[in-house]
């Protein structure tokens, strides 16, 4: 008879096609057995019939990158990682950034470093950011990087250390497309909005809350349509990433409607933070809540929630930019009250983003709790080349797994949260959900604190992304052919 390491009973096990009750048996660290009344586990958890998803998967956070202008993001693997598995997140993707002129290899090995061996509690893996896409860099680097496990990267279309032009962007997907890669595009227009900055400040409007007057939702708009324009041109999958607004929500689904495999990332700011949330005077206060694109209006935050039931997005990240309010190395970088475009770009997020989607989604009904897994996990897992091992309750799969405290009344405060942030933007928020407990590989690393030991997260070597609809023979990409043969 086998002896499972450890028992979850009685559990209301979610995935993102069923609910089913079983009891779940767990051994060296993976799922081995799905049934009812399964024999004694050395160990065993009494899930006591609460919901039970996989572990979420964050496949947009910031870890320890090097900003370049003299803030500090607030946290390293360590703390980034113990915030994550307290709220239910047990396998992050962070991004390691090219600086330009640089090498793209030489950036991968430096944030190995900054991971080191000693600090992640839970598994993570890598994007890559592409800034200066060289011919060593597409023609050597890239294809042996994606060969190695770094099998997506990031483009921006905006940020003038970090934006490659739509030649550079169409030379970049035209290799994602041969490599069978995934590129995931930050789509907002940089040009409207340095034209925008020069007249806001050239007015001396500087405050925090005009940060959203230089990136109005057309700009996203503009460049998310530029980017799937450039996209169906070589025919090659994308991610547009922390979508805001309801005009780039359309231009998702147009794309979607003719077929195009473009795909949609959203964020919890973009459903619980407003344009108000930059503040209503010239209070510094607002910079908490400064982030690309900045959060919209209320009529934007129904189109991303109708956006998240309907399908139409794929992925909802966090979108982790850690900065400390306090202190001359985060929003404070350039002095005292430094203007909009000074402040140092981001928000924390890595430990809220389940609890607040399975609080306001699925327990106000807006998503179903089969939703919940595909958008925090299973869609996050196919794309970025994890799945099966990642994103699902299945035999063989990595026992990552999150025991639900529904129903229980959570007030958010930043005293509670675990990150090295001295702020959350969703301080006061009620909730009606909590992880009671999250398990790692099998092992528990939260259940009201933060267990397990700093170094047991594991790095993961990614396959190419699993497009819907494809199998695993060919993960839903066409044969390359040059261009000119289509």
């Amino acid at each position: 008879m086998q002896t499972h390491d450890l028992v979850i009973r009685h559990a209301r096990a979610v995935t993102a096609s069923d609910i089913f009750h079983c009891d779940i048996g767990i051994s060296d660290g993976r799922i081995t057995t799905l049934g009812q009344r399964l024999p004694a586990g050395t160990q065993e958890i009494d899930a006591a019939g609460r919901f039970v998803t996989p572990g979420g998967i964050d496949s947009h956070v910031h870890l320890d990158q090097p900003t370049g202008d003299g803030s500090v993001m607030a946290d390293d693997f360590a703390s980034g990682s113990r915030s994550a598995a307290c709220g239910g997140t047990t396998t992050l993707i962070p991004f390691a950034c090219q600086q330009k002129g640089g090498s793209l290899r030489d950036a991968v090995e430096d944030y190995h470093r900054r991971a080191g061996t000693d600090k992640a509690l839970v598994d993570y893996a890598f994007h890559m950011i592409i800034t200066d896409p060289t011919p060593a860099v597409l023609n050597e680097e890239l294809p042996r990087l994606i060969q190695e496990g770094y099998s997506s990267f990031k483009l921006y279309m905006s940020y003038a250390a970090l934006m490659l032009n739509d030649r550079q962007i169409l030379d970049v997907l035209a290799l994602a497309r041969r490599e069978h890669a995934m590129v995931m595009l930050h789509a907002e227009n940089h040009d409207c909005i340095g034209w925008l900055t020069e007249q806001l400040l050239a007015a001396g409007l500087t405050a925090p809350r005009f940060h959203a007057a230089s990136r109005p939702r057309l700009i996203e708009r503009e460049a998310a349509h530029r980017a799937i324009s450039l996209a169906e041109l070589v025919d090659v999958p994308i991610l547009l990433v922390h979508v805001s607004a309801g005009e780039t929500i359309e231009q998702i689904r147009w794309a979607q409607g003719k077929g195009l495999n473009v795909y949609g990332e959203t964020c919890p700011q973009y459903l619980f933070l407003t344009r108000e949330s930059l503040g209503l005077g010239d209070d510094f206060e607002g910079a908490k809540c400064i982030c690309s694109p900045p959060p919209r209006d209320k009529g934007s935050q129904e189109a991303v929630w109708r956006g998240l039931a309907n399908g139409t997005f794929s992925v909802f990240s966090s979108d982790h930019a850690p900065f400390r309010f306090a202190g001359a190395d985060g929003k404070r970088a350039h002095g005292d009250n430094p203007g909009f475009h000074q402040v140092a770009n981001g928000i924390p997020g890595v430990e809220t983003r389940m609890a607040l989607l399975w609080s306001e989604g699925v327990c106000r009904r807006r998503i179903t709790p089969q939703r919940f897994v595909e958008l925090t996990a299973t869609n996050a897992a196919k794309l970025y080349g994890l799945y099966p091992r990642k994103g699902s309750i299945a035999v063989g799969a990595d026992a990552d797994l999150v025991i639900w405290d529904q129903d229980k009344k959570v007030t958010v405060t930043n005293e509670m949260l675990h990150h090295n942030v001295d702020y959350t933007p969703y301080e006061g928020m009620e909730l009606s959900a909590w992880p009671a407990m999250t398990l790692s590989r099998g092992e528990v690393v939260w259940d009201g604190s933060p267990r397990g030991t700093p170094g047991r997260g594991q790095f993961l070597r990614c396959d190419r992304p699993l497009l819907p609809g494809a199998d695993d023979s060919d993960r839903g990409y066409t044969d390359y052919a040059p261009l000119f043969d289509r």
